[in-house]
């Protein structure tokens, strides 16, 4: 038997003596002193004949009664404390093994707490280290995105570069030709640029004297000095004004419409002679005609 079960069944004991000493204390403590009855006279021989069978049949219903009461509940019966046999216990040895063991238990929990510990500093430490490494493995890799950023940026622009030379190399290419080629066509030339700088100056001029009509009509208005009822003279003569102005836009919208129509006619009637002189001309071609006179006939029908 262990010295646990040892202590546990000794304390046992202990409450069981404390539970059935209990009951005679205060058994002795409630018991109150009994009180001497007075002497009775004695009765006479009949009724103490009487009288004790009296008594003997009330002890006898008595004793069925409490027989009955016995069989329906049984009663406690008192055990005394088992005192252990073999040496005397020692309850002092019992603690300090108690304790013993407890300090075991506890130095065990303190090394498996020091040891997660242990495990967790050194898996923190794995993990720190990671996070570095993976730190440095993407600061080398936006390293290396940045240079070939920048290689792109740099092909893109000599490639873009090359195109602009290209460009400006051709470009000097066509003006050199265009000055051949106008070199070669001489004063015809000249007059065609002296041709078109007159018409340049017709259309400045134009716009300028639209400028000025512009100017003319539009004058400033000056109402900070007029009455109200110049006010609204004022404003009826611009009212009237507006309306002039509206019916000279109508006029001529519905004139440019006229002309557009005119010249959509025109156009529709050159397309469709042209149509009927290449229509002459291919019949002529198909019947072998005479080849001066086709000639002098394509001639003819596209001068006019």
């Amino acid at each position: 038997m262990s010295d646990t079960e040892e202590v546990e069944q000794v304390e046992a004991q202990e409450e069981v003596v404390e539970v059935e000493v209990a009951p005679e204390a205060e058994a002795q403590v409630e018991a109150e002193p009994e009180v001497e009855p007075e002497p009775e006279p004695e009765p006479e021989p009949q009724e103490v004949v009487q009288k004790v069978v009296h008594e003997e049949e009330e002890a006898y219903e008595e004793e069925v009664d409490e027989g009955d009461q016995d069989e329906e509940k049984p009663k406690f019966k008192p055990t005394a404390p088992k005192i252990p046999d073999g040496e005397k216990v020692d309850f002092d040895d019992i603690q300090k093994k108690r304790q013993n063991k407890d300090l075991i238990e506890l130095q065990s929990l303190i090394d498996a707490h020091f040891e997660c510990r242990k495990k967790e500093e050194e898996e923190l430490i794995a993990l720190k280290e990671r996070i570095e490494k993976r730190r440095a493995e993407r600061a080398e890799q936006q390293r290396i995105r940045a240079e070939k950023d920048k290689e792109r940026q740099a092909r893109r622009e000599a490639e873009r570069q090359r195109k602009e030379d290209a460009d400006a190399q051709r470009k000097a290419e066509d003006e050199a030709k265009k000055k051949i080629a106008l070199s070669n066509m001489g004063s015809g030339y000249s007059s065609h640029l002296q041709r078109v700088d007159q018409k340049r100056g017709k259309k400045q001029t134009e716009r300028e004297k639209k400028k000025k009509v512009l100017a003319e009509r539009c004058k400033p208005l000056s109402i900070e000095s007029l009455s109200d009822d110049k006010l609204r003279e004022k404003a009826k003569e611009l009212w009237e004004w507006l309306h002039n102005l509206e019916a000279i836009k109508y006029d001529h919208c519905e004139k440019l419409k006229r002309q557009r129509y005119e010249v959509s006619m025109f156009l529709h009637e050159a397309a469709h002679s042209q149509s009927t002189n290449l229509l002459v001309c291919i019949v002529c071609l198909n019947f072998r005609v005479n080849t001066t006179f086709t000639t002098l006939l394509i001639f003819f029908l596209f001068s006019t």
